[in-house]
């Protein structure tokens, strides 16, 4: 199960909010709302790094 998770990469909202160019309050607001899957640590944040290509790839798909 352990090499299942090896390759899963996590990012914080701070990165995902410069990868995708948004203000970290607008990947907040992905999260809470469900459109962006997320782990939470604590009081902090964690999001799937393949989450994120998923997330643009249908916001893409869904505004063509």
């Amino acid at each position: 199960m352990a090499n299942e998770f090896e390759d899963v990469r996590f990012l914080t909202v701070a990165e995902v909010a410069d990868m995708m160019r948004v203000s970290k309050m607008t990947v907040y607001r992905m999260v809470h709302a469900g459109e962006l899957p997320a782990i939470r640590f604590g009081r902090s944040f964690r999001v799937p790094e393949s989450a994120i290509a998923s997330a643009i790839t249908q916001n893409v798909a869904d505004s063509a």
